[in-house]
């Protein structure tokens, strides 16, 4: 049986326990499971999730941060036919209350506390009327909830028979998830994939990155997301590695990681990398584990990428670039890929997943010409929760999906993503490109991190503000970097406010948070 014939997540759990048995499947402090060991935990999950009355089809909620239990929890659902619900740890109680209402869960799986908040809590006063059962993961539990412990004792209602009767009935066309976008364009829209197009994207992604058998794998990016959750764990399982899951990402706590559990692969946002190479007395850490990189589309320096690989000892450094619309999956660069190329491009199509940059009328555009970005492929979501309108405007008749996002294929088929379209300013006339402006900035030797956005101007409509964060031990002022932008890119492009910051606020999946910058400077304005 072929990897591409593990079309379902519990035949991928059932092949890894047969294959790795003893093998070590997940590592964390609080619980560490083989691979024969997760398979049985997953069923036992199963069963208790059975005894529960979640029938095939229902949705499930999990809304914690990484840890072991998150993976038995979303196998445990998947495994019993439900779709798995992931809720960002970021959010609050009223909007996750409405992730929860919007899905129809009845059942959350959620951690006690974290970063200081009580997530029970938290959801109490804006728990909807479909949620019926809360059950936590780890500390004291409410009356109301239940606790993990007393959620397995569940599993012994359902007989095993009972449980491979309803196994049986998962298949490729199952749906796996339904994970919600992150309403950046107006209220989150729950998107819908199915255990075959994941577990084909899974794998091809695993093949490409070059997961191994025996790779220890930190994954620090968070489960709830895509890159934490598919091109993470399930990425992981797929290749019989080692997950080592990380909740709250701290440089010094990572490479202490790195070192300690001698990790081999660590994919993470850009800003992960600039902040371990940041990280005092890096030279005298043995980081001689570290193999694979793998980062997301954003502005990236061909000079951080060469450092990943002198100064971070990475065999293998790629970006890539997806959707939450297409499994998480569309581009990825290939091994053997060049600096330039992994730095200013997102790589090439996956295997099964066609690429379109399409100008207003649909058409295609040649080679280095800039419009919309369109994917079409089995990677293609089966559309929105409870929302034709949306699937019919975001995938057309002939199945591309419209990715709202710009950007341009070399002519050998590398996307370089320029920006998203709502995104674009026009100044005097001229389009403006956030993530263009930025990629020219990471060229700059004190540059770290950038995110530019529009703002209105009297006489030219509007015109980029900048926030820079410079690498350790740099020094430029405001003004130097707006001569050198001057000199370096065309007059229009160049911020016409440069403010220097000691961080930007990102996401808990390391993504910068523009609107954040957005909101501090109509504040300002107003004050």
């Amino acid at each position: 049986m072929t990897p591409h014939d593990i079309l379902t997540t519990p035949a991928l759990i059932a092949r890894g326990a047969a294959r790795y048995g003893a093998r070590m499947a997940i590592e964390s402090e609080a619980l560490s499971l083989s691979y024969a060991q997760l398979d049985a935990a997953r069923i036992e999950a199963a069963r208790a999730l059975m005894a529960c009355g979640v029938a095939p089809g229902e949705r499930v909620a999990i809304w914690a941060p990484n840890v072991a239990e998150w993976i038995v929890a979303a196998l445990a659902i998947q495994s019993a036919g439900a779709a798995l619900v992931p809720v960002n740890t970021r959010m609050k109680g009223l909007e996750a209350g409405a992730i929860l209402a919007d899905s129809g869960a009845r059942v959350l799986f959620c951690c006690g506390e974290f970063l200081g908040e009580h997530y029970p809590s938290m959801l109490a006063p804006h728990r909807p009327a479909t949620l019926e059962r809360v059950i936590v993961f780890d500390g004291a539990v409410d009356q109301a909830d239940e606790s993990w412990q007393g959620f397995l004792k569940r599993a012994a209602q359902t007989p095993l028979e009972a449980f491979r009767a309803r196994e049986a009935q998962v298949g490729p066309d199952t749906l796996m998830d339904v994970m919600f976008t992150s309403g950046t364009t107006g209220r989150p829209k729950g998107v819908m994939t199915t255990h075959g197009q994941n577990l084909r994207g899974v794998h091809d992604w695993a093949q490409i990155a070059t997961l191994r058998e025996g790779d220890r794998y930190l994954i620090v990016n968070p489960f709830f997301h895509a890159f934490g959750y598919k091109a993470g764990w399930l990425a992981a399982l797929s290749s019989g590695a080692t997950i080592l899951p990380h909740g709250v990402f701290d440089p010094q706590a990572v490479l202490e990681r790195v070192v300690c559990d001698r990790v081999s692969v660590l994919p993470g946002p850009p800003t992960l990398y600039h902040a371990l190479l940041d990280t005092p007395d890096l030279a005298r850490l043995d980081l001689g584990s570290l193999r694979v990189a793998v980062t997301g589309a954003a502005a990236i320096a061909p000079s951080l990428i060469e450092r990943m690989r002198a100064e971070l000892g990475f065999e293998t450094v790629l970006t890539g670039y997806g959707l939450t619309e297409t499994c998480g999956f569309a581009t990825l660069c290939r091994q053997g890929d060049d600096a330039q190329t992994v730095a200013h491009t997102s790589g090439r199509a996956m295997p099964g997943v066609e690429l379109r940059i399409a100008g207003p009328d649909g058409t295609a555009l040649a080679a280095d010409e800039t419009g919309e970005v369109w994917v079409r492929g089995y990677n293609v979501m089966r559309g929105y929760l409870d929302d034709e309108a949306a699937t019919r405007n975001a995938v057309d008749a002939q199945g591309w999906l419209h990715t709202g996002d710009i950007g341009a294929l070399d002519a050998q088929g590398n996307l370089r993503v320029t920006d998203r379209i709502k995104d674009m300013f026009i100044v005097g006339g001229f389009n403006c490109y956030p993530a263009e402006i930025e990629r020219l900035f990471a060229a700059h030797e004190a540059v770290a991190q950038i995110a530019v956005v529009g703002v209105p101007d009297a006489r030219l409509g509007e015109v980029g503000h900048a926030w820079i964060v410079l690498r350790a031990g740099a020094h430029a002022d405001a003004e130097a970097l707006a001569q050198w932008a001057r000199r370096n890119m065309a007059n229009y492009k160049v911020p016409r406010r440069i403010e220097i910051v000691p961080a930007l606020p990102t996401s808990a999946a390391g993504k910068v948070l523009k609107y954040r910058l957005r909101e501090a400077l109509a504040e300002g304005a107003g004050a």
